[in-house]
């Protein structure tokens, strides 16, 4: 029988990379990311506790890393206040495409069109596309319907699509 670790490592191991990817779209950089998916999985140990110990439902932790990136942005919002207006730059130099595609032309025009989308957008496409979860999976994680699930994910892919032939056309005029 293999320990709860090990079934948690193993879990984290799989799904930790699309649980990062998810939480880039609430932060600004990478660390905070990271910090977002450790306070998620550290509040899923917690949960799981009375549950036998298992790894949780990946619905649920997408849905607790949206509620820590929102409480994330509301003690940032504080903070920027207190100090006054305090600029940063972001840092999207981290992987979002296959690593092997990190100097593809391509793969930077996409993220850059993926970063450009609506909170709201970007967070369902990072959900389905990288993150692999169902349009119930994802309302479920959201609150939302289905149906909006589906519709964000269609108009998202509708501005990518034309955000893409744009710059080509731009490119190779």
């Amino acid at each position: 029988m293999q320990s709860h670790a090990s079934v948690w490592k193993r879990w984290l191991a799989e799904n930790g990379p699309r649980l990062l990817l998810f939480a880039r779209g609430w932060t600004q950089t990478r660390e905070d990311a990271e910090d977002l998916v450790q306070e998620a999985i550290v509040r899923m140990w917690h949960h799981q506790a009375d549950k036998g110990q298992q790894p949780p439902d990946l619905p649920l932790v997408f849905s607790t890393i949206r509620f820590c990136g929102l409480n994330h942005h509301r003690s940032e919002r504080r903070r920027r206040k207190r100090e006054e207006s305090v600029i940063y730059l972001n840092d999207f130099k981290d992987v979002w495409l296959d690593p092997l595609l990190e100097d593809d032309e391509d793969a930077h025009l996409m993220r850059d069109a993926v970063q450009r989308l609506s909170d709201k957008l970007r967070e369902v496409v990072v959900m389905k596309f990288w993150g692999g979860l169902t349009f119930q999976q994802i309302a479920e994680a959201l609150a939302i319907s289905p149906n909006t699930a589906a519709s964000r994910y269609r108009y998202a892919l509708e501005q990518l699509a034309q955000e893409l032939r744009r710059r080509k056309e731009v490119r190779h005029a």
